[in-house]
């Protein structure tokens, strides 16, 4: 099993920017994927950005420029620096996990999510 422990989020004026981590614990295997996905009201949860234990990223093409992935030095922390936010960016942020390898291949883990409201 992995669990994943998120920190950030919050309200902030549009324009501004905010700061998103997720750790993670316990199963990790060496090749993984991390990442970010988002919910608004009514909306299916789509994916904001991604990266693999290797630093290999994906973005949504509707952050690419204003939002950036990356991992912690432990590795198995990543966060998302959130800039010049739009209030369509207001939604639950959720971490995600999958191992890429070993006996949890490719089983989804996710956080328990943290609310991010950009206002006009």
């Amino acid at each position: 099993q992995v669990q994943l422990v998120e920190s950030g989020g919050g309200l902030v004026q549009g324009g501004g920017s905010l700061r998103l981590s997720c750790a993670a614990y316990g199963s990790i295997f060496s090749s993984n994927v991390m990442g970010w996905y988002r919910q608004a009201p009514g909306k299916q949860r789509e994916l904001v950005a991604s990266i693999t234990s290797v630093s290999g990223r994906n973005y949504a093409d509707s952050v690419k420029g204003r939002f950036t992935i990356s991992r912690g030095n432990d590795k198995n922390t990543v966060y998302l620096q959130m800039n010049r936010l739009k209030p369509e960016d207001t939604a639950v942020y959720y971490c995600n996990f999958m191992n890429l390898g070993g006996p949890l291949y490719r089983v989804d883990y996710w956080g328990q999510g943290t609310q991010v409201s950009v206002s006009s």
